[in-house]
């Protein structure tokens, strides 16, 4: 069957993560560090060029597609050129219950992709303000991403963390899925479908919130920019004041990573763990 369908069959794919997960523990801090840069920048690539996309769409639904069509690259650069991505990451819980992988050491490694990935998000959100690229339809694209992060911003908290388990679970599943195809044609579309439904259905990725969020602080910094996003949106000063660092952190950060935990975690990493456990026991006794 293996030879026919060229893939990996599930309790495969969870052995293979397990193996890498492994790997991920073990890994030198630097490399790690650098991996998660890498990481942050690619999620914060798709997700310029997504915005860039929809920005003058009004349609919201062919706007949502049109973005989730140009959003699986940051993921596909991620599987390809290499990256470690923390929403990814919280699949390491199996090698935990497969004890492979310490629980501290998985924390480890959470911990230091997070911030790796941030600072990755973060010099894309940087570069993409300084290089003019806001300017774009006389600056609707700048007043759209201050648009973009104040929705984020205005969430509740169990509305994000709950999206951020939905979002978590098509991610995790992208990421699974791309480990059972063998030819990178294969691992792509495996990729694409899963992360453009969530892209589509609008839920919240930590990771994706660190470009957004950020980008739209430093747009609303430009007086010209908020002039803009005033006017074309109909927002108040107030409004526009409260895109801000703080709002960011407890309002989106918190319960989004949250949501993604348990979306990785729980509803994909431990399921599908003990759903193929006696799989691979099986064939590690051969």
């Amino acid at each position: 069957m293996k030879g026919a369908n060229e893939m990996n069959l599930p309790y495969e794919i969870v052995k293979n993560y397990i193996d890498a997960a492994k790997k991920k523990a073990e890994m030198p801090l630097v490399k790690l560090i650098l991996l998660g840069i890498f990481a942050g920048m690619f999620i914060a690539c798709g997700a310029e060029a997504s915005s860039v996309a929809m920005h003058s769409i009004s349609n919201v639904g062919l706007a949502r597609f049109i973005g989730g069509c140009i959003f699986p690259v940051g993921l596909m650069m991620i599987v390809f050129i290499g990256g470690e991505l923390f929403t990814g990451d919280c699949l390491m819980i199996m090698g935990c219950v497969n004890k492979k992988v310490k629980v501290l050491q998985m924390i480890k490694v959470l911990v230091v992709v997070y911030l790796a990935n941030f600072i990755g998000a973060l010099t894309i959100a940087f570069f993409t303000y300084i290089s003019g690229q806001y300017n774009y339809s006389d600056s609707v694209l700048a007043a759209y991403t201050i648009k973009v992060a104040m929705g984020k911003e205005s969430l509740s908290f169990g509305t994000a963390f709950f999206s951020g388990i939905l979002c978590n679970i098509f991610v995790c599943v992208a990421v699974l899925m791309a480990m059972s195809a063998k030819d990178i044609a294969g691992k792509a579309l495996a990729i694409f479908f899963p992360i453009m439904a969530f892209v589509v259905s609008g839920f919240e990725h930590c990771v994706a919130n660190m470009y957004y969020i950020p980008a739209g602080i430093l747009a609303k910094m430009n007086s010209e920019y908020a002039e803009v996003a005033m006017e074309t949106y109909g927002y108040s000063q107030a409004q526009i004041d409260s895109l801000n660092w703080s709002n960011f952190i407890t309002k989106s950060a918190i319960p989004v990573t949250l949501g993604n935990i348990v979306g990785g975690m729980v509803f994909v990493g431990l399921i599908i763990y003990f759903i193929n456990v006696k799989d691979i026991q099986k064939n590690n006794e051969k």
